[in-house]
């Protein structure tokens, strides 16, 4: 069984972790663990990059950019060879509306 993730990172992981990156580099965690913060980080890009193409707060309110931030998602998930998830292609940015869950 794998241990559950702590709390904080899963609620928010761009508060939890400066990168995408860093979730690779965080010793602390399981690589399943670091799959699903990197989820649901690139979850919040997509989210982002569809709130500023609806001219919305998004991405300038935020000071994010939301299509750099998914590349670095994908490379760290390549990193942790989860690069795939057939169930969360889709042709929408929001991953075919696939919310990676409850925030708390």
């Amino acid at each position: 069984m794998t241990p559950e993730p702590p709390d904080e990172p899963l609620r928010d992981p761009a508060a939890a972790f400066e990168s995408p990156a860093a979730v690779v580099r965080a010793g602390h965690l399981t690589r399943e663990q670091k799959v699903e913060i990197l989820r649901r980080r690139e979850y919040d890009a997509r989210e982002l990059q569809v709130a500023d193409d609806e001219n919305m707060v998004g991405e300038k309110m935020l000071g994010e950019n939301a299509g750099s931030l998914l590349q670095e998602v994908r490379s760290a998930l390549r990193a942790l060879d989860a690069d795939s998830d057939p169930e969360r292609s889709a042709p929408t940015k929001q991953g075919g509306g696939t919310d990676p869950g409850p925030r708390g």
